[in-house]
């Protein structure tokens, strides 16, 4: 298969290369996934760690503060779902900074009953900066696509909410690039300037997206693959899905003074191994 990227040209080149090297990879707090980490993904990689209800807030705290201590900068989820009070988001705070975490990424989270204490991650990102928490970047989500649900003001308004409150933006998973650049530029015209990073599937195997989803329990499996029927589309048609794609989609308006897209997210689904060799090759291939 040819490389999308092969025909860019020579700034976008040195676009995607810097967007590559940086970019981070998002992790699922499975039993085996610090070993995996440890064996296939270099120190310079900034990881976050996800939060579900199946493995409960603490899983990805345990996790993150591991993958710490073996040198990598790495951001947990905090879950406004997952995060039972006051005190146990303090302890939270306590065992980041005991470990030397330095960022966060701040999630509503799904929740299978009524809202507890936290009911949306706005709440929980006042609460967080009620605390002397000592972080220096704190993430929040960003729906380009939009809520089926919910109307694009109300989403807008609750992005700006947040926005005060955070230092960076990363997107759910979107394949079109036009409307991820249309919906950065509104952010920007809105006066959200906070850096954008889009999420995107990493060389993720059919296969291993099932288990992965298996994995995260009975319920939340079906509330993934029921949201995500447009991504498992993606992977389940021949030839349908490449990461470079929509990379080269983008790569043109990174760093454009009318959005704030600074780079990519990777959602590994925890195949990192090849995902690290589609980064690493992809990189070289651009140098």
């Amino acid at each position: 298969m040819r490389n999308p990227l092969s025909t860019a040209d020579g700034n976008t080149r040195a676009s995607l290369r810097r967007a590559l090297r940086g970019m981070g990879y998002e992790v699922i707090p499975f039993a085996k996934t610090e070993g995996e980490v440890v064996k296939y993904v270099p120190l310079e990689v900034p990881l976050t760690v996800t939060a579900s209800p199946s493995k409960g807030q603490d899983a990805t705290v345990d996790l993150a503060t591991r993958l710490a201590g073996h040198g990598y900068s790495v951001a947990p989820h905090l879950s406004a779902a997952l995060v039972r009070d006051r005190a146990h988001l303090a302890t939270i705070v306590s065992r980041c900074v005991d470990a030397g975490i330095t960022k966060v990424f701040v999630v509503g989270g799904d929740r299978d009953g009524d809202a507890g204490l936290f009911p949306d991650a706005l709440a929980l990102l006042r609460a967080l900066h009620d605390l002397e928490h000592g972080f220096t970047d704190i993430g929040i989500g960003g729906h380009p696509e939009g809520h089926p649900a919910v109307s694009d003001e109300v989403m807008m308004q609750a992005m700006a909410d947040k926005a005060s409150l955070a230092t960076s933006i990363t997107t759910q998973i979107v394949f079109d690039a036009d409307v991820i650049v249309s919906w950065a530029r509104d952010l920007a015209s809105r006066g959200i300037d906070l850096p954008v990073h889009v999420g995107i599937p990493g060389a993720v195997h059919r296969s291993k997206l099932i288990r992965v989803s298996g994995n995260l329990g009975i319920g939340q499996s079906a509330k993934f693959l029921t949201r995500q029927q447009g991504m498992l589309w993606r992977f389940f048609v021949p030839g349908g899905y490449n990461p470079n794609k929509i990379i080269k989609g983008l790569a043109p308006y990174l760093g454009r003074p009318d959005n704030h897209l600074g780079g990519f997210h990777v959602f590994t689904f925890n195949d990192l191994g090849p995902t690290e060799a589609w980064r690493d090759e992809t990189v070289r291939k651009l140098a």
